[in-house]
């Protein structure tokens, strides 16, 4: 039986690049990528032998930690990466558990990620080459490690199947995904910080970390090395308990995914309540506007752009820390205002075959640009706010706020105006409902950016007036410039967005039918 999945689990990889040319690029790029990678770190490790152990044992632990960690979050925040393991598929054989917990063990070695993980826990020894007893601790060590990484990764996915099967907890995964990367510049430049004042927070991280199941195994030969056999015993007795430990909750966990596969549970819900529909009246505007606002908190491909803006508020409060200088945090609000105005030049695009409705009904054009409006209007106006004073607060600046908000809700006019042009004539390719909203579609890629820049390039020059007020006044300390700008903004803003919407309405009501058809291409 174990074998048989091993065997299946290569024909799957070599099956893998007999796909189409494009695809098998693909797949040696990454693996390309992968190899050059897994080089740096091996000749970081071999590095390290002619270091104290100190640093060697710190290093590595880290490092080991950080990998285990890895393999336990990946199948929640990716769930279905390696579906040729998803227990569901087991479930109509007759397989002993034992043996599939073996099998799916040692398959789950086969790939980029397994192989990758093993060669570089491998290149420990190169690191621990300082005695026989530590080279034999490192080689024990490691493959604890490493079965320990596979063991809990799929344990995660077991425990999660269920989870996973259900639309919403992928969505939210996918999107809680994309935090971390946002933040990781600033994670990086703090932990460069701290590395440049003291060491000393990492060693005491790594020997905490060496405690726990995460690290104990990597901190065997550290302590062999240092001559700590005692400890080492016990750091011993940790990794295997731990491996052991996980082994028998993934047994239990696949003993209950087998017997009962999960299902997609159909959504209840309680008549006569009809959601964001009885915030609205009941004429075409106000159902346009309950349906895009549903989109937008229910939708994770609009979700994924309202999580970017509290990171963009952190990332610019990072900048602040590190040079002293909160000044850039002025600007945060005119850019949520820009963002979220002119993502609603997308929503065309994004309704995908739900448009056909309002081809069906007849909604009138000037009914849809005003709906799309209102529902982004109805966050995007408070968000923008919020993010005005919290600037003003922080950088003690009160004497702009006047300014600074004219300035703000003229970019939000103007944007939803030209915003409700752009989308009554142009559609580009976006992810359909229920995929990725990171994953980038095919299509006219040229014709996409010469809408996209185009479009907030003509933004910036309509704003100018607003911004050109606010920055003179940032410059010259005049009082009165932001109260002009109080007036100038939501005036000139109001003007183009009234503008916007009927010229939009007109191009809609004479191209709906060419805009679904546009719409059936680029599925």
């Amino acid at each position: 039986m174990v074998a048989n999945l091993l065997r299946l689990k290569l024909l799957l990889l070599r099956n893998g690049f007999r796909r189409s040319p494009w695809q098998l690029v693909g797949i040696i790029l990454g693996g390309v990528y992968g190899l050059f990678v897994m080089a740096l770190l091996v000749a970081g490790l071999i590095g390290l032998h002619q270091t104290s152990v100190t640093v060697a044992g710190t290093a590595v632990v880290l490092g080991g930690s950080i990998a285990m960690l890895a393999w336990a979050i990946v199948p929640v925040v990716a769930g279905g990466v390696d579906m040729t393991l998803d227990p569901a598929r087991f479930t109509s054989f007759p397989i002993p558990v034992p043996r599939l917990l073996m099998g799916m063990t040692l398959a789950g070695l086969i790939g980029i990620p397994g192989v990758a993980t093993l060669l570089v826990s491998l290149a420990t020894l190169f690191t621990w080459a300082r005695g026989p007893l530590v080279l034999v601790g490192a080689l024990v060590g490691s493959l604890m490690a490493v079965l320990s990484c596979v063991v809990l990764s799929r344990l995660v996915a077991t425990v999660t199947t269920n989870l996973s099967a259900s639309r919403r907890f992928r969505d939210v995964s996918r999107i809680i995904a994309f935090i971390p990367l946002m933040l990781l510049g600033p994670i990086v430049a703090t932990t460069a910080t701290a590395a440049e004042k003291s060491t000393d927070v990492f060693i005491s991280l790594a020997q905490a970390f060496a405690w726990t199941p995460l690290g104990a195994a990597w901190s065997i030969p550290a302590e062999l090395a240092a001559g700590h056999l005692g400890f080492a015993g016990l750091k011993f007795l940790i990794a295997l308990v731990s491996l052991l430990v996980f082994a028998w909750l993934w047994k239990i966990s696949m003993d209950s995914a087998l017997v009962n596969p999960p299902h997609n549970s159909a959504v209840k819900r309680s008549g006569g309540k009809l959601g964001y529909f009885n915030l609205f009246s009941s004429t075409p505007t106000g159902a346009v506007a309950a349906r895009c606002l549903s989109y937008w908190f229910r939708d994770p491909r609009y979700g994924g752009s309202l999580v970017v803006l509290p990171l963009m508020a952190v990332l610019f409060y990072f900048v602040g820390t590190q040079n002293g200088n909160f000044g850039q945090l002025l600007f945060l609000g005119p850019l949520t205002a820009f963002l979220l105005a002119w993502s609603i030049s997308s929503d065309v695009s994004y309704d995908n075959t739900a448009f056909a409705l309002h081809v069906a009904t007849g909604t009138a054009g000037r009914a849809d640009r005003w709906g799309r409006v209102i529902a982004c209007a109805v966050f995007a106006v408070p968000v923008t706010l919020v993010f005005v004073l919290g600037a003003c607060a922080i950088t003690s600046r009160w004497d702009l706020v006047w300014g600074l908000l004219g300035a703000s809700i003229g970019v939000l006019g103007s944007g939803f105006g030209l915003a409700s042009v752009v989308s009554a004539r142009y559609t580009t390719p976006v992810p359909l409902p229920g995929e990725s909203p990171f994953k980038r579609p095919a299509g006219n890629t040229a014709q996409t950016m010469a809408v996209q820049f185009g479009g907030m390039g003509i933004l910036t020059v309509l704003v100018a007036p607003e911004l050109v007020l606010f920055i003179t006044q940032l410059r010259t300390d005049d009082s009165t410039l932001g109260l002009i700008n109080l007036l100038v903004g939501p005036l000139l803003g109001g003007i183009l967005m009234i503008l916007g919407v009927r010229v939009g309405g007109r191009w809609f009501d004479a191209r709906a039918p060419e805009l679904l058809a546009q719409l059936r291409i680029n599925k």
